[in-house]
């Protein structure tokens, strides 16, 4: 499965966008793909050592990998921080 994004520009934007890349279709698309590979080597990175610690062994590509990964996305994280924030608060307060 595959997605498509479509971001809009302000004439502004793509003028101040045109001052830092030839191409801004062409930086965009660099961007999301540099940051895609990051956080795959990432998750690679962390599952490798969590199957070696285990004992499992290591199959699949990168993207099988991440894939099969448990994996906690940002929005999770950010709802997992808020509730820690507000019990340390109410703990603060009790």
């Amino acid at each position: 499965m595959t997605k498509q994004y479509t971001i809009t520009l302000s004439d502004a934007q793509d003028k101040a966008l045109s001052t830092v890349a030839i191409s801004q279709e062409e930086w965009i698309n660099n961007f999301i793909f540099e940051r895609c590979r990051i956080a795959i080597d990432e998750i690679v990175n962390v599952e490798v050592q969590r199957k070696l610690a285990a004992g499992e062994p290591i199959t699949g590509s990168k993207e099988d990998i991440v894939m099969a990964a448990d994996v906690e996305t940002a929005v999770e994280r950010e709802a997992r921080l808020k509730q820690e924030f507000l019990e340390q608060q109410e703990q603060k307060q009790g």
